[in-house]
């Protein structure tokens, strides 16, 4: 029983490793570009994806999580990696240099995530994956950590 524990939590099958299949699929995110349109998440596959759902741009978890990315953007953006906000109950000025894709209904994106109230981040590997969902602040470096750790990044180490 342990072995089969064990190769479950390791993501082993029957002949050996399991494949890069969606586990846990990210809820879809529309989000506005610059023209105005609306677009879906997907087409950020690839790329991992950092949701940051807050009440509004002034609520002191999602301005302290903006400045623990702030410290890591560097790395961020060498991984390639995509910034979503979604508001709940006021939009407004996200002030970072750190670009934010911005959700245009952010109730619906919480309801998605299942984010009852106030803050939370979700993390989305580059497979489309729901890596990590917290309802408090991350430090920036655990952020690095969860994307630098998908099944992905993992199985092309292991070539």
């Amino acid at each position: 029983m342990k072995r089969l524990l064990l190769a479950l939590t390791l993501g082993l099958g029957a002949t050996g490793p399991a494949s890069a299949e969606v586990v846990r699929p990210a809820p879809e995110i529309l989000w506005t570009n610059s023209a105005g349109t609306a677009e879906k998440l997907s087409k950020f596959r690839g790329q991992p994806v950092v949701v940051l759902i807050a009440p509004s741009p002034r609520a002191w978890a999602f301005r302290s999580q903006v400045g623990q990315l702030q410290q890591v953007y560097e790395r961020l953006g060498a991984m390639q990696a995509v910034c979503v906000a979604a508001f709940t109950e006021e939009p407004g000025r996200i002030r970072s240099n750190i670009p934010f894709a911005v959700a245009p209904d952010g109730p619906r994106v919480a309801y998605d995530y299942n984010v009852q109230r106030g803050f939370a981040i979700g993390i989305i590997g580059r497979d489309g994956n729901l890596d990590y969902v917290n309802d408090r602040v991350t430090s920036g470096q655990r952020v690095i950590d969860i994307i630098q750790n998908s099944f992905v990044l993992q199985s092309q180490l292991r070539r």
